[in-house]
Formats: C-alpha cells, sequence, structure tokens
C-alpha cells in the first residue's frame, strides 16, 4: 500500500477562492486544524489559495500531515502549494480526482465552486455504481449546500435519482460531527441520522429526503 494511505486519510474538496462570507475561511482553517489533530492526512487539491490553502496552512501549523494533488495546468494559476510534506503534479483533471479517491478512506465538501461539485458528484457517482463504499461527508454549518440538496432532492422526487444514493451525501452542522462520521468506514451506518441534518438546517419538520 502507498505510504501516504497507511494513516486515515481524508480528501477535502473545497473552493480554490475565498469567498464572500468570512465563515467560509474560518470553516476551512477549523477543519484543517481538526484533522491535524487527529493524526490523519488531510488530502486536498494541492492550492495555496483560497479556502483550500486556509485550510492546509491550518493543518501545517498543527503539525499535520498534507498531501496535495494538483494537475500541471493548474500549477500556477491556483499557486500549487510549495510547503506541504508532499505536493503531487498529475496531468490533468482527471488524474487528481483519481488519485484523490484512490488515497482517501472518506471525503468531505466545504463551500466551493463548479469544481467542488464536479469532485464531490464524482464520488457520489462512483458510489452508486458499487466501485467504493467510503462515507461522503458535507460540513455544512451555515447550510450552504441545502439548495444544492434540495435540487438533488428533486431529482428524486422526478425518479431520475435513487433515494438511496441520494443520502450517500451525509450532512452535518458542526466540523466535530463531520469528523466523527468519517471516522468510521461503514458507509450505510448513518443515512437515516444525515437526512435529520438536513432537515433541521432547511428548517423542515419532519419528512424524508
Amino acid at each position: 500500500m502507498d505510504a501516504v494511505s497507511r494513516r486515515r486519510a481524508i480528501a477535502v474538496f473545497c473552493g480554490a477562492r475565498k469567498g464572500r462570507d468570512p465563515a467560509f475561511l474560518a470553516l476551512a482553517a477549523e477543519v484543517g486544524r481538526a484533522i491535524a489533530s487527529r493524526g490523519w492526512l488531510l488530502v486536498y487539491g494541492g492550492s495555496s489559495v483560497g479556502l483550500m490553502g486556509e485550510m492546509a496552512d491550518a493543518a501545517l501549523a498543527a503539525g499535520g500531515e498534507v498531501l496535495g494533488v494538483i494537475p500541471q495546468q493548474l500549477v500556477h494559476r491556483e499557486v500549487g502549494h510549495t510547503g506541504l510534506q508532499r505536493l503531487e503534479i498529475v496531468a490533468d483533471m482527471p488524474v487528481r480526482k483519481t488519485r484523490m479517491i484512490e488515497v482517501a478512506d472518506g471525503f468531505l465538501a466545504l463551500p466551493g465552486g463548479f469544481g467542488t461539485l464536479d469532485e464531490l458528484f464524482e464520488v457520489v457517482t462512483l458510489r452508486q455504481i458499487g466501485m467504493h463504499a467510503k462515507p461522503i461527508v458535507l460540513c455544512d454549518p451555515g447550510n450552504y449546500w441545502g439548495p444544492m440538496l434540495a435540487a438533488c432532492q428533486g431529482l428524486v422526487d422526478a425518479g431520475l435519482a435513487n433515494a438511496k444514493d441520494f443520502l450517500t451525501m451525509e450532512q452535518f452542522p458542526t466540523v466535530a460531527q463531520a469528523l466523527d462520521r468519517l471516522a468510521h468506514d461503514d458507509a450505510s451506518a448513518a443515512a437515516t441520522q444525515a437526512g435529520a441534518e438536513r432537515r433541521v438546517l432547511r428548517g423542515d419538520p419532519e419528512g424524508g429526503a
């Protein structure tokens, strides 16, 4: 097995921009510190800017180990992080995703843009077709992902997606809860709780996702 995967490794998908809400940066830094404090390997897209850079810097400052995976064409655009213990420069975006998925024991999504959505839906789709059974978690104190989850619920309601596959995206309101979920490999145990958390964050009363 690859040396980087001997400890628990969590791949985090998040933005290469800071966003308009200062809470996004605070969340990214909190996640970096929290992953480091658990002695886990942080796997991410290798950028030194935006939420990605904030998270990596916080993990490194807390004594954590960080693996960045960045495509050659984005090294300058996203400013590849040269302070990591390991920065892998790969051929393209598909190779980047494949490498992160290969190394990770679980996946965590923070606020981000289209690239983050691409990574998130990649792991959801791969789990749907049985290519992995790793947990997929949204750490979402401000319900940033609520509209996206509502749109996905619309796919289920229209009969174009399976509720079981939708529920593989588990939404939690705190970093501690998100990482506690990622500490376990059993991907089926928390689906009911995840649906309940979604209803709480959206302000819905009762009813399944």
